[in-house]
């Protein structure tokens, strides 16, 4: 089920879906043009959190083209961000976006359930 919403900003509509987690419309476009870059079309945006960093859970972001047993999956416009089971309790809620600025281009997640930050920028409560 989807419903459509605005970003932090007003002004991006992002779709929500079952895992929680939202895509903006600039990383969208941003995931097709690197996908179209490297050719390929099967494979789909993976976020995850592993162990590590100083609050002991750090992000992972990455194009994967295996779907595993229990994964959430959500579609946003042809653009298929992945969640595996463990990881949807820590992301429910977080949004990732694509910032192309003069300081800094790159995805980012906004994620309600980090508690508080770091030195290393990852932390969780």
């Amino acid at each position: 089920m989807s419903t459509e919403i605005l970003d932090a900003g007003g002004s991006t509509p992002v779709a929500e879906h079952a895992h929680g987690v939202t895509l903006s419309e600039t990383a969208r476009d941003k995931v097709r043009s690197l996908l179209a870059q490297e050719g390929r079309d099967d494979l789909r945006l993976r976020i995850a959190v592993q162990p590590g960093g100083c609050s002991g859970l750090i992000y992972q972001l990455f194009f994967d083209e295996r779907e595993l047993e229990n994964d959430a999956v959500a579609n946003f416009d042809g653009v298929e961000v992945v969640v595996d089971a463990m990881s949807v309790p820590y992301l429910n809620g977080a949004s990732i976006d694509f910032e192309d600025s003069i300081q800094k281009q790159g995805f980012t997640i906004d994620n309600p359930n980090a508690a508080g930050s770091c030195a290393c920028g990852d932390s969780f409560g």
